[in-house]
C-alpha cells in the first residue's frame, strides 16, 4: 500500500517510488495541502502547517480562531465565498442564485488499483498492485452537494492522478459553473512556469515565464485542446533545468476546452490548477445526478524536465494508450496527400504504392479525396461513400490489390465534419453545431457535426464502420480540421446549451470507444490539422497523433522537441516530404529530412514515382535503418541534449531500457563561419559499459566507455553546411 492515513495527525501520505504528496484534515473537516515533492521516508509528518493571525482583511472562518482563514490556508480543493479570494477549483450555483459553497470532510476510502472514469479517457492499471487509490468524500450540508476527490498513486512512477466526481444529494437543482480536476497550493513562488504554445504548423513551442503576483493562465476556448495551447503546464524550481532540480507537471486527459493556470497571492504562495475551462461552461445537476471531471496527471521530478518527461512518456505509452498496437512497432508508411492532393485516380494510387513496396515501405495511406465528389475541400464531408469516378472498381478492390503486394492499406477520414454541399447536410441541416437565427460560420468550407446528439454519433459509427468493414484496412488517420463556433445544439433545452461543448467531447469519446473496440486490428492515428488535438485524451483511443501539418525538417525540430516534454516518440507521426517544403518553402536535404522524421513514427509524404535513382536508394537505406532502430526509438527512454529554442544546434537521443543500445540525432540549422568546436555529451548510458559507435552508417574503429560518452562527450560534427544532420548509433560491447 502506498497511501497511509495517520489518525493522530489526520494526514494522508501518498508515496510513489520517489515522490510524496501529503494532505491534512484541519479541525477534522477542512482538506489542506501540506507537501508535494521528493519522497519522505516516514509515513508521519513532523512539521505541520504554521498559522498566524493576519489582518481582518483575511476573514476568519471560525470565530474563536483568528489564525484560521481560507485566505491564507493552502487548500486542497478550494471553493469561493467563504473567505478564499484566490481562483476556486469549483463553483456551483444554487436554486436561490447564490454561489457560496462549503465542503467538509465526510469520509474516505483507500483501495488497491485504479477505477475507471465513466465516459472519459484515463490512465489505467493492469494489475491492482500497480497503484492505490484514495477517495475523499466532501459535502456541503446546506445544499447536499457532494464532491468525491480522487487520487491514484502509481507505485513505480512518480505520477499521481486526480479527478473529482460531483453528486447532487440535495432536493433542488444545482448548476456547476466551474469544475477543475486538480488544485495544489505551494508554499512559495520561486518558480518559472513552462507552457507549450503556438499555432497551426507551429505547435507546442516551449515558453517560460517567471511567476509574478496575480494570475498566469493558458486556456483553450476553441472546442478542442488546440494548436495554440496544450493542456499541460509545469513549474520549475529556482535552479531547475533539463537534468536537475524540482519540476512539477500537470497534464489533463481531455481533448476539449481547458484551463491551466498559476496564481501567486499576496503572501507569495502559489496555486497551480488544471481542468475544464469555466468559460461558457455550465452543467445542470438535478437531484441525484453526478458530474465527473476529466483526469489530471501530476508528475514530480527531482531530475529536472528530463525526469518529468520520461515519467509522462512511460505512463502515457504503457498505461494510457491501449489496444493491440500499444506495444507493437509501428509500420513505415507512404501517404499520398502532398503527392497528389485531391487530383488522383486508381492507377496513380497503385503506382505510388508499388514504388513504396519496392523501397521497403510497409503501409500505403489514401488521404483526402476518395469519397463523395471530393475534388476540393468545399464538398462531400459526411458522405462516406467511395467516389467511383476516381476509383471505378471501388475502394475494396483498390485496397485488396495493394495488400496483395504485401503492403498494408490505410485510409483518411474526417468524421466529425460536414460540408454544406453534401447529401448528409441536405438531409439533416440541423445536425451541425448552430444556434437559432444566427448564420453558420464556415471554416475550410465546413461545419461541425453535433456530437452531443446520439443520432449523430450513431450515424458516424455506422457510416465509418461500413467503410472499415468493406476493405482490408489496417490504419486510419482520423482528422478534424476546424474549431467550434456557434456552439449550440438543436436538441438541448435553453438551460443546458452551455453543456454543448463538453457533451460534444463525451459524444466523441463514445464514438471512438465503439469504433476502436470494434476494429482492434486497425492502427488509428489522431489528427487535427496536424497537432490541434495532440493531447492525452486522444492517446487513450489512438496511440499516435500526426504531430503537425508542418513537415519541414527545421521547423519540426522545435515542434518535436516541445512535444517531447509530455508525449512519447511512439505517439508522434513524422514524415519526409517534398522540397521546396509545402508549408515554408525551405530546401533541405533528403538526409536531414529523414534524420528528423526518424525520431518518431516514420513515413513519407511525397510522390515516390518522381524520385531519382539516387533518391530511391537513399529512401531504401533510410527505411532499412529505421527498421533496425524503430523499437529503440518508439519504446526507448528519451533524453534531450541540446534545445532548438536556445541554440543553432539541436540534439536528442533514445536509450534502450537495458542500456545496451542508443541512438542520437544531431542537427545544425545554419552554418557558422569559423565556428566553435563542440563536444556532444550523451545521457542515459551505463557508465560501466563500453560502446561501439557509428556515425551516419560508418562504424568507428574504437570503442568508448559509457562514462566517457556522457561526461567527456564525443566530437560533434564540424559541418560547413546549412540544415546539416548526423545520426549516431551506439551498441554495448563485451
Amino acid at each position: 500500500m502506498s497511501i497511509f492515513f495517520d489518525t493522530t495527525q489526520s494526514t494522508f501520505h501518498l508515496q510513489s517510488r520517489s515522490t510524496s504528496y501529503v494532505i491534512q484534515l484541519m479541525k477534522s473537516t477542512h482538506l489542506v495541502h501540506l507537501y508535494w515533492g521528493p519522497r519522505l521516508q516516514g509515513t508521519s509528518i513532523g512539521s505541520l502547517l504554521q498559522q498566524i493571525e493576519r489582518a481582518s482583511f483575511s476573514p476568519n472562518y471560525h470565530a474563536d480562531d483568528r489564525t484560521f482563514s481560507f485566505d491564507t490556508l493552502p487548500q486542497e480543493y478550494p471553493g469561493y465565498g467563504r473567505g478564499d479570494y484566490g481562483e476556486p477549483a469549483f463553483e456551483a450555483k444554487h436554486s436561490n442564485g447564490t454561489t457560496v459553497n462549503d465542503l467538509h470532510y465526510v469520509s474516505h476510502t483507500i483501495t488497491a488499483g485504479k477505477p475507471t472514469l465513466e465516459g472519459l479517457p484515463a490512465t489505467y492499471v493492469e494489475q491492482e498492485q500497480e497503484a492505490d487509490t484514495l477517495e475523499i468524500v466532501l459535502r456541503d450540508e446546506l445544499t447536499g452537494l457532494e464532491a468525491v476527490v480522487s487520487y491514484t498513486v502509481f507505485n513505480e512512477l512518480n505520477a499521481i492522478t486526480r479527478s473529482v466526481k460531483f453528486r447532487n444529494d440535495g432536493a433542488t437543482t444545482l448548476h456547476i459553473q466551474r469544475a477543475l480536476s486538480s488544485s495544489v497550493d505551494l508554499a512559495d513562488d520561486e518558480y518559472r512556469m513552462m507552457q507549450l504554445s503556438g499555432a497551426w504548423i507551429r505547435e507546442r513551442h516551449v515558453h517560460y515565464r517567471t511567476l509574478a503576483p496575480g494570475l498566469q493562465r493558458i486556456e483553450s476556448k476553441r472546442g478542442s485542446s488546440s494548436h495554440q495551447q496544450n493542456p499541460f503546464i509545469a513549474l520549475l524550481g529556482k535552479d531547475a533545468n533539463e537534468d536537475q532540480g524540482q519540476v512539477y507537471g500537470m497534464s489533463l486527459v481531455y481533448s476539449g476546452n481547458f484551463v491551466a493556470q498559476v496564481e501567486v497571492d499576496q503572501f507569495h504562495t502559489t496555486r497551480m490548477q488544471i481542468g475544464l475551462s469555466p468559460f461558457d461552461f455550465e452543467w445542470k445537476l438535478e437531484a441525484g445526478d453526478t458530474f465527473q471531471t476529466p483526469e489530471a496527471v501530476l508528475v514530480h521530478s527531482s531530475e529536472g524536465l528530463g525526469g518529468m518527461s520520461r515519467t509522462y512518456h512511460k505512463l502515457y505509452r504503457t498505461r494510457l494508450s491501449r489496444g493491440e498496437h500499444r506495444d507493437q512497432v509501428r509500420p513505415i508508411l507512404i501517404n499520398n496527400w502532398e503527392a497528389t492532393y485531391f487530383n488522383f485516380d486508381a492507377p496513380k494510387i497503385k503506382s505510388i504504392a508499388a514504388a513504396g513496396k519496392e523501397l521497403g515501405i510497409e503501409l500505403f495511406v489514401l488521404d483526402d479525396g476518395w469519397f463523395g465528389h471530393r475534388d476540393d475541400d468545399r464538398t462531400s464531408l459526411g458522405d462516406w461513400v467511395e467516389d467511383r469516378r476516381k476509383l471505378p472498381e471501388g475502394l475494396g478492390k483498390l485496397a485488396k490489390e495493394i495488400t496483395a503486394t504485401g503492403m498494408q492499406f490505410g485510409l483518411w477520414f474526417e468524421p466529425e465534419m460536414v460540408s454544406p454541399d453534401s447529401d448528409l447536410y441536405r438531409a439533416h441541416p440541423d445536425w451541425c453545431l448552430h444556434v437559432p437565427d444566427r448564420s453558420r460560420t464556415m471554416g475550410r468550407e465546413q461545419l461541425i457535426l453535433d456530437l452531443s446528439r446520439q443520432d449523430v454519433c450513431d450515424y458516424i459509427v455506422e457510416s465509418v464502420s461500413a467503410v472499415l468493414s468493406s476493405a482490408p484496412i489496417t490504419y486510419v488517420k482520423w482528422d478534424m480540421n476546424r474549431n467550434m463556433s456557434e456552439i449550440g445544439s438543436a436538441l438541448l433545452p435553453a438551460d443546458r446549451q452551455r453543456e454543448t461543448a463538453h457533451r460534444y467531447m463525451l459524444g466523441l469519446y463514445s464514438v471512438l470507444e465503439k469504433i476502436t473496440s470494434t476494429f482492434p486490428h486497425i492502427l488509428f492515428e489522431s489528427c487535427s490539422g496536424g497537432g490541434g488535438r495532440f493531447d492525452p485524451g486522444m492517446l487513450y483511443y489512438m496511440p499516435q497523433t500526426w504531430t503537425s501539418d508542418d513537415t519541414d525538417a527545421v521547423e519540426r525540430l522545435k515542434i518535436q522537441y516541445g512535444t517531447s516534454m509530455v508525449y512519447p516518440a511512439s505517439a508522434m507521426g513524422a514524415h519526409v516530404s517534398d522540397v521546396p517544403n509545402h508549408q515554408v518553402g525551405r530546401m533541405t536535404s533528403f538526409t536531414t529530412r529523414g534524420h528528423v522524421a526518424m525520431s518518431g513514427n516514420f513515413g513519407y509524404e511525397l510522390d515516390l514515382t518522381k524520385l531519382t535513382d539516387t533518391e530511391k536508394q537513399e529512401v531504401k537505406e533510410q527505411v532499412a535503418q529505421y527498421k533496425e532502430l524503430r523499437e529503440l526509438i518508439q519504446f526507448g527512454e528519451f533524453y534531450r541534449l541540446l534545445s532548438p529554442f536556445e541554440s543553432n544546434i539541436t540534439s536528442w537521443m533514445f536509450v534502450s531500457e537495458d542500456q545496451q543500445e542508443a541512438f542520437a540525432g544531431y542537427f545544425q540549422v545554419l552554418s557558422v563561419p569559423n565556428g566553435p568546436l563542440r563536444r556532444l555529451k550523451l545521457k542515459g548510458l551505463d557508465p560501466h559499459r563500453r560502446y561501439s559507435m557509428s556515425v551516419n552508417g560508418v562504424t568507428d574503429a574504437n570503442t568508448y566507455a559509457g562514462d566517457e560518452l556522457m561526461y567527456h562527450g564525443i566530437i560533434a560534427p564540424y559541418a560547413q553546411a546549412d540544415f546539416y544532420s548526423a545520426l549516431f548509433v551506439f551498441k554495448a560491447v563485451e
